[in-house]
This record gives structure tokens, sequence and C-alpha cells, in this order.
């Protein structure tokens, strides 16, 4: 079986967060089984500045970083190489809305009657959720002109039932497939001991207005003294500032780390006695798998897909808008977080598993091939 993921930006190009280890995941996943073939195309884009590139890394598969020459990842030769690409695969997975790479796929597959697995990555979960969303009048050109486009055998992977609730009320009627992201889980993490008064409150994600960090430095404002804060992200510069500018106002209780990865993300865990996600929309928030795979409970909201935090007894997803997130904070820091955060790590060890992700992509990918065939056959 043959298979080609289209994808904007991919790893290492890790500024663009979440979805780029989700994507490259099922990658490492689907490529080792014995009679796939998988290829990857994407573009070199490494960040937001033009001259942001990716050095690329050896992988197991092939993969072709097109030169991006404006914006977020518009690359002439990702599109002068997707044609041949597309006439090779058996199934073509495409990643990312609202940019290059989807409306291309989207024709050449349904002109080649190659079918098509649609991972939006929280796009139009968003779009749906957040009513400020920037550029709305686009983003919905865009959606009317892919729904008339997408191939008929075209599905839709979500990552939870609230994402797919969301997408479909933008795209009704089109097939869907719910495969959560997989964690990986360490073998060990360091055992956590209770610190007096002291809370450590930590925040990893992209720095964007969807994730609710402005409410998120507004509790801290009138939480005591013995909370802090420490964020690790990278987002639009002129939105940095901002918080930066914040956090110079705050004693000292908020610091700003940048973007980190490997180790150093696993060591910022280790210092951390709580996670808070804010967000106003997360499809998935693999953020918050993450932090509990490393043993620490999580605050989040209900615009996440982690409402089972309170019945697993791991942390607390709030409504935001109707309570006082300070309040919530200072109530779930009373709790014994050691022994929540070691029963979100058993819940991730046991339910989020790579196995179990690249199980449901091939059975998604082989069904779509069978289909196809027998419709050749027929």
């Amino acid at each position: 079986m043959k298979v080609l993921h289209v994808v904007p930006t991919f790893y290492p190009a890790t500024y663009w967060g979440g979805p780029i280890w989700s994507t490259k995941a099922i990658c490492d996943g689907i490529a080792k089984l014995d009679d796939v073939d998988l290829r990857v195309l994407t573009s070199d884009a490494a960040g937001p500045a033009i001259n942001d590139r990716v050095t690329p890394t050896k992988l197991p598969y092939p993969v072709y970083y097109a030169h991006r020459m404006a914006g977020h990842c518009i690359a002439p030769q990702l599109l002068l190489r997707l044609p041949r690409a597309i006439q090779w695969a058996d199934v073509v997975h495409v990643t990312g809305t609202y940019n290059m790479p989807t409306l291309p796929v989207f024709i050449l597959a349904r002109a080649l009657g190659k079918p098509v697995v649609w991972s939006p990555r929280g796009a139009l979960q968003a779009t749906q959720d957040w009513p400020d969303a920037p550029n709305l009048a686009i983003k919905r050109g865009f959606e009317h002109v892919a729904n008339l486009l997408r191939p008929r055998n075209a599905v839709l992977h979500v990552t939870a039932a609230q994402e797919a609730r969301q997408s479909l009320r933008r795209f009704g009627g089109m097939a869907h497939a719910i495969i959560p992201n997989a964690v990986d889980v360490p073998a060990h993490v360091p055992r956590r001991e209770r610190q007096g008064p002291k809370r450590r409150l930590m925040y990893l994600s992209r720095l964007h207005p969807k994730k609710g960090l402005e409410a998120l430095f507004d509790a801290l404002a009138h939480l005591p003294a013995t909370f802090t804060l420490d964020i690790y992200g990278t987002g639009d510069a002129s939105y940095v500032r901002m918080l930066e500018a914040r956090a110079r106002l705050s004693n000292g209780r908020v610091r700003m780390h940048g973007h980190v990865e490997g180790a150093a993300k696993s060591a910022a865990f280790a210092q951390a006695d709580l996670f808070v996600l804010p967000s106003h929309s997360e499809n998935f928030g693999i953020v918050v798998a993450e932090a509990l795979a490393h043993a620490v409970p999580v605050l989040t909201t209900q615009a996440t897909p982690w409402q089972d935090l309170d019945r697993h007894g791991c942390g607390r997803c709030i409504d935001l808008p109707n309570v006082d997130l300070a309040a919530q904070i200072a109530a779930l820091a009373t709790c014994d977080l050691v022994d929540m955060g070691q029963r979100g790590r058993a819940w991730m060890r046991r339910d989020f598993s790579t196995a179990a992700m690249v199980d449901g992509f091939e059975a998604l990918y082989r069904g779509l091939v069978m289909q196809k065939r027998q419709e050749v056959i027929a």
C-alpha cells in the first residue's frame, strides 16, 4: 500500500506546535508496517519569517521539503510535484486547512480518482468555536470551495467527538473517522514531593490569543504570591512582546522560557505542579496528554476534548466564560496533585498508546483502498 502525506510543514519544523509531532507520529508508525511505502511532501518552512527554513533530519521514509517562497507554506515546487506523487499513491492524507496544499490535493485526487484522508487539525473547529477568529470571510470562502472540490470518497479525520461535531457543522454530510492522537509516556518520571504552599503553574503550547493566556495572567494576579507561572512556547512576535511586557510586571512570578522540546520539555514538566491550558478552542490538545504522561495534573476548559479529566481524577475541565479561573486553580491546588498526576499517567499509558493510533490509521487507509478497488471491479 502506497501512502502519500501532504502537509504544509513537517518535522523538524517544531515551531508550528502539536500538529508537527502528531503528523510525524502517524508517519513513523505507518512506515513501520511491512507492506507500506510512505512518502511525505511538504515545505521547508520552519517559522513565520521567510528565511526560517528547516534543516532536514534523517527519517526512515522519504520527505521532500519544497522551497517556501511566501506566506506560511507557499512552495511552487510542492505544487509541481503533486500530480506525479498523487498518481503514485493508493491513498493521500492531507493535513492542514486554509493553506496552499489542501485545495490542489482535492482537485488532483478527485481528477485521478484517489481516496483522501483530510486532517484539519482543529482549524475547522476553531473557526466554529471562536467568534473572533481572524479572516472569517476568507475562511468561509475557502470552506465553500473545498466542499465543492473535495473527492467523493474523502474522509475527515478528527481526534475527538467534540472536534467531529464542530467540524461537521461546516462540512455536513462528509464521512469522518475519530482517531485520537498518541502520546509517548516516559518510562520514568522524577518523583514529586509536596512543596508546602508553593504551587508552580505551567503553560506549554503555541502563544496565541485563542489559548486563553491573558485570562491566565489575570487569574495569577488574584492568586497568592506562592503561585508562580512558567510559560513555554513561541508565537507571533507582537503577541509575544505583549505577554513579555505583562510578565515583567509580575514581580518575577511569571517566567517566559520560549520553545522547548525533548529533554528540556521533560525537565519543564518535572518542575511543574499543575498544568493549565485555558484555551478557547482545541481539537485535541496534545500538550494535555503530554502533561499527564509526565504525571502533571491538568486544568483546562470545556472547549477542549478533555472532559474526562474529572472522571479519571487527574484534573479539572471548566466552563471558562462562566467560572472564576483563579478560584478554580486555587481549589485544585488544595488537592493531592502528586496522586492526581499518577492517575493521569496511568490513563495515558492505558488509552493513548501509539499502537492504537497506528492501528486506527492502518484500518482507515486499507478500507479506503479496498473500497476503491471494489469500485474499479464493479
